[in-house]
């Protein structure tokens, strides 16, 4: 997924606007992360969160291809 699919998602999920038939999920995460752990098992992957602006907010997201799952978490 690159940068600008993100950043729609991402708007998409602020705005709380319909995000179509996707089969991409989105997950909020606890406020100021930066990076994510995705547990798989007894295993996890790091999931590197990008900072991306929307409607004068500042949001960090980031995708995982594993799970194709969006996480985002709010900026203070």
């Amino acid at each position: 997924m690159n940068r600008e699919q993100l950043m729609k998602i991402v708007e998409q999920y602020c705005r709380k606007s319909d995000p179509g038939a996707s089969k991409i999920k989105v997950v909020r995460i606890r406020d100021q992360k930066t990076t994510f752990i995705e547990q798989h098992g007894e295993s996890g992957r790091s999931i590197d969160l990008t900072e991306h602006q929307v409607d004068g907010k500042t949001y960090w997201a980031g995708y995982s291809s594993y799970s194709e799952t969006v996480y985002i978490s709010q900026a203070a």
